[in-house]
Order: structure tokens, then sequence, then C-alpha cells
């Protein structure tokens, strides 16, 4: 269904099922799928490709062009899967060159006046609060949650099931199953909450608990406590997701609470 007071470009793709309010704006190179909903006074600019049961909300503005001087109006998406939220006034950019696009997954809620810059990779079931500000390709994996005021710094990588305290200053990559908060940022423990939530048995959260044991509590450096991590905890998918994690790290791990 679509309102006549829309403005909608003959060339959009968008599924008969989907619903645009009034005083919509869809450009030429969009698609929409079904079931989704647009309400009023959003903007959706060329590059846009939006999955199917969405719902987004008045006021945000998907596919803008990338904040970033590197940007030479080269042809790219901005990706926003399936089953996904975004409340009012969420910015969410297109890609540049780096990446070619900006990618926010499915059953993700992105609440309101957050922004999510060009070529940023966000995970499905992703959760990212009020008022976020989310930089340059930044990398947030699957079942993350990142609460509200919280800004975080270009290039960095949040692992999957993650906690950030609300009004956190992220400069550092923060590995998978964490709690990050305090000020400046730091670990704070495991996300055990969130883990048993989503079917983690104690076993796995007693197994990550023991490799974060060597990472911030046995006065290692972090390339020591990996290398006994992996001659002393047996292997599991956990543990080998983490050690993947911290070995990938371009920015380095947040350090531990003192």
């Amino acid at each position: 269904m679509k309102q006549p007071l829309a403005y909608i470009h003959p060339a959009a793709k968008i599924h008969p099922s989907v619903v645009i309010d009034p005083f919509v704006t869809i450009e030429a190179d969009v698609e929409i799928g079904e079931g989704t909903r647009i309400a009023s006074n959003v903007v959706i600019m060329d590059g846009a490709r939006i999955g199917k049961n969405c719902n987004i909300h008045s006021g945000a503005v998907i596919s803008g062009i990338p904040q970033d001087l590197k940007f030479c109006g080269e042809e790219t998406t901005a990706i926003i899967g399936d089953n996904t939220t975004i409340r009012e006034c969420v910015t969410v950019n297109r890609g540049t060159a780096a990446k070619g696009k900006t990618v926010v997954g499915s059953n993700c809620l992105i609440m309101a006046y957050s922004h999510i810059a060009h070529d940023c990779i966000i995970g499905n079931n992703v959760i990212i609060s009020n008022a976020t500000q989310v930089a340059g390709e930044v990398v947030v994996d699957d079942f993350a949650v990142i609460g509200g005021g919280t800004l975080i710094h270009q290039f960095c990588h949040l692992g999957s099931h993650v906690m950030i305290q609300g009004g956190s200053h992220i400069n550092k990559d923060i590995p998978p199953f964490a709690k990050a908060g305090r000020e400046p940022v730091a670990y704070t423990g495991i996300n055990s909450i969130g883990l048993r939530r989503r079917g983690f048995t104690n076993e796995q959260i007693s197994d990550i608990q023991g490799v974060y044991r060597y990472l911030y509590l046995s006065k290692l450096n972090v390339s020591d406590a990996v290398e006994r991590i992996e001659a002393e905890l047996p292997a599991s998918k956990e543990r080998d997701e983490i050690i993947l994690f911290i070995k990938n790290s371009k920015r380095g791990i947040i350090r531990g609470y003192v």
C-alpha cells in the first residue's frame, strides 16, 4: 500500500505488500522486500537494499551518502536484513570504495537517533540502543548488545554476544562473550546472563570464564596469555573463537579493569 503523498521513483523495486506512509521519499536504486513498513518522513536513498518484514520508523534516513572525504560518488549499497527494526531518526550511510557496502543484519533492533557510518558490518540479532554513534568500518558480530549513547571509534571490532555499558567510549576491540564498561572502557566480566538466555550451558560458560581468567587475571601480557590458553585449556568452539578474534585484532583488545 503506497500513499499518494509519498514520492516513490518509478524505477524502485518494491514488493506490492510493502506499506508506505505519507511523506516518504524513495529514490530509484532501491529494493524493499515483502512485508516491510515504512513510516512517514523516512528517506530511502539510492543503494538501499531492505529485506523482508522490516519496520522503519519516522525520520530515518537509509543509504545516505557517506560522511567520508574519500567518497567519490561510486555506486555502493546499504543493506538491511530481514525482520530488522530501525527506530526514529536513525541514519545508515552506504559504503565507500573501501568495502562497497554497509550491512545491518537480520533480526536487529537499531534504536532512535543512532548512526551507522559507511562500510560498517553489523551482524544478526544485534541491539544498538538509543543515540549510539558507530564510526566507519566498524564490525559488530552477532548478538552484541550496545548500551545507549555509546561512541565507537572507526575500525573497531566488537565480538559476538558482548554487552556494552551505555555511555562507553570504545576505541579498542572487545572480544566475544565479554562485558565492557567503566571509564576508560575495560573488561568487566563475561556476559553470562545473555549467554544463558541464548542457551549456552554451564559448562560452556565455565570454559569461557577460564579463557578470560588467563587473559585478564593472570597478569600475563596478551600474547603470553594466548600461548598459555592454547597449551593448557582444551579446545572448544568458544575458546577458539576468542583466540582467533585476538589474533586478528588490529587495534588490540580492551584492557582489564583495575
